[in-house]
């Protein structure tokens, strides 16, 4: 098991331009350091190729490509193609989009490449908005979130409508393996990267990487932010493997949801009423993990 102690001392993402304190830019480097050099990287336009790719700075010491905005999956394909084409089979084909380029724009791509079931490896790194365009909503901003095309006013509360259930949307396709993660849980991530390279077929990783400049926290808080989320409850660690949901962490006591969101500039302007709903929802959640999964 790859950790702490012998985790690959090279650095295969590095000197890029990322905001201080990344939360995507982390879950990047320690994935390709569990994959190594044989891993080829496809990243479409978000905030990961912007950072990684400024001739003459190429931040990848492996393989990387830019793919088309909605065709990270699609692509992932192509290279796993011409890889065996090459006579190549031991290199991972590893995908890395955001939140808006794979619950949004890059879906259809993704669901195709877990139909044909090719063997590949998608990780979205959420920071819960389109970050590198400038703060604006995607499908998996949370409720209340204030955002630049969902502002927070008197006549309008943030956003509106709640997170899309991507890793449950990805599990209904039967995928061979999907796990959630966090930057807050660095050993929990690693082991999941780890485990879904020895997989055949379609792997994909949801993990949460919080954005200072979006979320509106310190840039020394990133770890500790992602930690919260898990400890509030407002986000849980698990597994889709062989048909079934398990659960990898269940906090003994969930943390208070108030102080995770009034830390963050893009929910301050919520309301007690408003935090209220997202404990209910967050309750009704877990209440259906309990029940359901193992």
């Amino acid at each position: 098991m790859i950790n702490a102690k012998n985790l690959n001392e090279s650095e295969f993402f590095y000197g890029h331009k990322a905001c201080a304190g990344c939360g995507g830019s982390l879950a990047v480097r320690i994935a390709l350091k569990v994959l190594g050099e044989k891993a080829v990287a496809v990243l479409p336009a978000g905030c990961m190729s912007a950072v990684g790719f400024n001739y003459p700075q190429l931040a990848f010491a492996n393989n990387a490509i830019i793919s088309t905005f909605a065709g990270t999956a699609s692509m992932m394909t192509g290279v796993l193609a011409g890889l065996k084409a090459r006579g190549i089979e031991d290199a991972q084909v590893v995908g890395f989009a955001g939140d808006g380029g794979t619950a949004d724009i890059g879906l259809q791509a993704l669901s195709g490449a877990i139909d044909r079931n090719d063997n590949i490896l998608y990780i979205c790194y959420d920071n819960e908005a389109y970050m590198n365009t400038g703060i604006q909503k995607s499908s998996l901003t949370p409720f209340g979130a204030r955002t630049t095309t969902t502002p927070a006013g008197s006549n309008i509360r943030g956003n509106l409508r709640p997170k899309k259930n991507l890793f449950e949307i990805i599990a209904a396709h039967d995928i061979p393996y999907a796990a959630t993660a966090s930057v807050g849980f660095i050993q929990d991530f690693i082991n999941k990267v780890e485990k879904a390279s020895k997989i055949k077929g379609t792997k994909f990783i949801h993990v949460i990487a919080p954005c200072p400049t979006g979320w509106g926290v310190n840039t020394d808080d990133t770890v500790d932010v992602a930690k919260e989320i898990v400890e509030s409850g407002l986000w849980y660690l698990a597994e889709y493997e062989n048909g079934s949901f398990h659960l990898n962490y269940k906090p003994k006591e969930f943390s208070d949801v108030s102080n995770y969101l009034k830390r963050q500039a893009r929910f301050r302007h919520l309301t007690q009423e408003d935090i209220a709903a997202i404990e209910a929802g967050r309750n009704a959640k877990w209440e259906k993990i309990s029940k359901d999964w193992a």
